[in-house]
């Protein structure tokens, strides 16, 4: 045997081992993030910064779900979207229109749902995010058709504008609402003095953190590194002052742990041994 040391890659369950992350998503879907962070050795602090509600008023949405037989497109730019959408379709007994339309999704978990519920998903882009599906189309495919787009309060509009200047019919409808969390600050606080990881998921997940923080009269610590799932989330975060570390190739959440793993296993461990 050779007196040099061979060293090989530390095992998956190793590679995140001491990182203290906080996760800001939702609490109701950060499960399978949270469970893949600890799978890998992490310390997971779940801090959720906005809630997932639905509409208070729902005219506008019931209005949008009726009118589906006038629509070619039915665009969905998140899973919430989804659920809170076919929510409402079921409550007003409108699913039957659903099967007849061409329907785009932003990515695989927003397919994934449709296509539990029995439809088929027309697009998926190769990109995830608006600028995705536009690419996936292009003006030909979109010149004289309508579209219906369910989304959040808020979203870029990005999306509806483009296809509007490429000569499609375009309506956008709120399927669902973000709640920022108000309270909680000094919790917030006593975290962030031990995490290594923060990460976001949404744009709406930064913002709500940084006001958290600004009505706490506290900024962001400096030792905490940054974790985007893409890059309008990077953006964002950026916006409010933040140094950005890490942000997914991926917009997936294993691409965002894929992406931490990647920063953080920058150095084999000097204690690693292998073959």
């Amino acid at each position: 045997m050779s007196d040099s040391t061979t060293f090989g890659t530390p095992p998956a369950s190793a590679r995140l081992s001491g990182q203290r992350i906080l996760v800001t998503r939702p609490r109701e879907q950060a499960g399978a993030f949270v469970r893949g962070l600890e799978a890998l050795g992490a310390h997971v602090v779940v801090f959720p910064t906005v809630e997932i509600l639905p509409l208070a008023d729902k005219a506008a949405l019931d209005r949008a779900i009726r009118g589906l037989p006038e629509q070619d497109w039915l665009v969905f730019t998140s899973a919430n979207g989804v659920r809170h959408f076919l929510a409402r379709c079921e409550a007003l007994a409108c699913t039957d229109s659903l099967s007849r339309l061409s329907i785009a999704a932003i990515g695989p978990q927003t397919a994934r749902l449709l296509e539990q519920r029995g439809l088929a998903v027309s697009l998926v882009p190769g990109e995830y995010r608006a600028e995705g599906i536009l690419s996936a189309l292009g003006p030909e495919r979109v010149r004289g058709r309508r579209f219906l787009l369910a989304r959040v309060a808020g979203a870029r509009d990005v999306l509806p504008e483009t296809l509007r200047r490429w000569g499609a019919a375009v309506d956008v409808v709120e399927a669902y609402r973000n709640k920022p969390v108000r309270d909680g600050a000094e919790r917030l606080l006593e975290v962030l003095d031990r995490v290594d990881w923060v990460t976001f998921t949404s744009p709406s997940t930064v913002n709500a953190f940084m006001d958290l923080l600004a009505g706490a009269n506290a900024g962001f610590p400096a030792d905490a590194r940054v974790a985007c799932i893409g890059p309008i989330t990077a953006d964002a975060a950026r916006r409010q002052g933040m140094d950005v570390t890490a942000v997914a190739r991926e917009y997936t959440v294993p691409g965002l742990i894929q992406a931490v793993v990647e920063a953080t296993v920058e150095v084999v461990p000097e204690n690693w041994t292998g073959c």
